[in-house]
């Protein structure tokens, strides 16, 4: 942070120039004044320079440990700020890396990761230390959870405020809820229940496999794109209350609804197979592209 310019201000402000004859009489509540000035200016003065002094290296801790699990087991995960990243792979494990960053050491030391782990279920609630009200206080603190669990498990629950959650290879069931920040969805050719309330969030299949699910992502502030390889077959829903839609499956034409600008698709895609996208934005823009054409 650049110094303090306060200190400048005052001398330009007229505090040390000498004072006509006629103003003398009020020269001692000038005075008073300036003694109360002064004592605010100081307290700022003290502030400001608190803000570049210190040392904003960022702490990090890493842990890692990896619990034996059913291959069906359920997972929850919680988290306040940072990334939550899912892989899912043929082992029957659940692998938690964790990696805690902090301003200070007395900040990274209150972060705890609390992991309850059985055969059929695991949980894992990244706790950090709550917010000080004082806006010059350290409010750093964020865990980025890296979890590898077997595909088929399904994630009942999976919460972020604030961040970034990547979906990789699931075959279970996914609920997911982010606030603020980006989810990515990577070949998960399962039941998703995704929303974000501001940010972006996309879906992704490199290839196509003939299942039975349906893929549902819900954004309230923001934009929202679905990739797909050219042969995918499909039931297409989309909805932009308040944008547009891009669709480079557009055999059909979008429904404009003259309301509100409401846009919408109902469309089979390739014949459609067993699988559903169905994306609803509220404020933003939908795009449904093709990753090969």
């Amino acid at each position: 942070m650049k110094p303090s310019n306060i200190g400048h201000s005052i001398g330009r402000s007229g505090y040390d120039s000498p004072l006509p004859v006629r103003q003398l009489g009020s020269v001692r509540a000038i005075v008073a004044n300036c003694g109360r000035r002064s004592s605010v200016v100081a307290v700022l003065l003290m502030l400001l320079n608190g803000c570049g002094s210190g040392n904003n290296r960022v702490l990090e801790e890493v842990s890692e440990k990896a619990y034996t699990v059913e291959p069906s087991a359920n997972i929850t995960i919680h988290n306040r700020d940072g990334a939550v990243l899912v892989y899912g792979s043929d082992v029957n494990e659940v692998r938690v890396r964790s990696l805690k960053k902090a301003y200070s050491h007395e900040r990274l030391s209150r972060i705890v990761i609390d992991v309850s782990a059985k055969p059929g279920a695991v949980s894992i609630t990244a706790k950090a230390p709550p917010q000080p009200k004082w806006a010059f206080s350290d409010h750093s603190g964020t865990v980025d959870c890296t979890v590898v669990v077997p595909a088929t498990a399904s994630i009942s629950a999976l919460d972020l405020n604030a961040g970034e959650i990547l979906l990789d290879s699931i075959r279970g069931a996914v609920r997911a809820r982010l606030n603020d920040g980006r989810i990515f969805a990577r070949n998960c050719f399962t039941n998703m229940d995704l929303t974000v309330n501001r940010g972006t969030l996309a879906l992704s299949y490199e290839w196509w496999q003939k299942e039975n699910f349906s893929a549902q992502a819900t954004m309230v502030q923001g934009n929202a794109s679905v990739w797909l390889p050219s042969e995918a077959g499909f039931h297409l829903l989309a909805r932009a209350a308040h944008g547009k839609i891009a669709n480079d499956f557009n055999n059909v034409p979008v429904t404009a609804h003259s309301s509100g600008g409401e846009m919408k698709i109902d469309q089979i895609v390739n014949g459609g197979g067993s699988a559903t996208i169905n994306v609803r934005v509220e404020k933003g823009d939908i795009k449904i592209a093709e990753a090969n054409p």
